[in-house]
């Protein structure tokens, strides 16, 4: 069963061991949320802010692995599956570009009634290495109160 949801999404980068990081970014916005054949979907509509603004990102989290779907003006398909290294087309409304994407963790307390995701990989263009990166996945339930 499909449910509207709250989701709060931070991200934050890290430089040649900066163990601080840049600033996180977090967008909060309004989602779906559902559980099918064993995987959660963590579903929402980006916004002007972030520069996708015709797209709707989903999130398809199964143990192990997460899958990066939007659909719209910018379509991209990114694979974050712990201990492997992926290689994907990165769609911006600039242009392309070839990324890797290398896990290094993945934590997720999802359940039917919402909870955290957690990625830690690292990501490089052309052989180099931009970084360390994290991003969570807070969801909740649109009908239930904050704490």
């Amino acid at each position: 069963m499909k449910k509207n949801v709250i989701i709060s999404i931070k991200g934050q980068q890290f430089y040649d061991g900066d163990t601080e990081g840049e600033e996180p970014i977090e967008l909060i916005t309004d989602g779906r949320y559902y559980k099918k054949d064993g995987r959660y979907y963590i579903s929402y509509r980006e916004s002007q802010l972030t520069g996708l603004g015709a797209t709707v990102t989903t999130l398809r989290v199964e143990p192990g692995c997460v899958t990066l779907l939007r659909a719209g003006d910018c379509p991209t398909h990114l694979v974050f599956e712990t201990g492997r290294r992926h290689v994907s087309l990165y769609e911006m409304a600039e242009g392309a570009l070839t990324v890797a994407l290398t896990t290094r963790s993945i934590h997720s307390t999802l359940s039917d009634e919402g909870g955290m995701l957690e990625v830690d990989y690292s990501i490089d263009m052309d052989g180099t290495c931009t970084g360390a990166n994290l991003f969570q996945v807070q969801v909740r339930d649109a009908a239930r109160p904050v704490q």
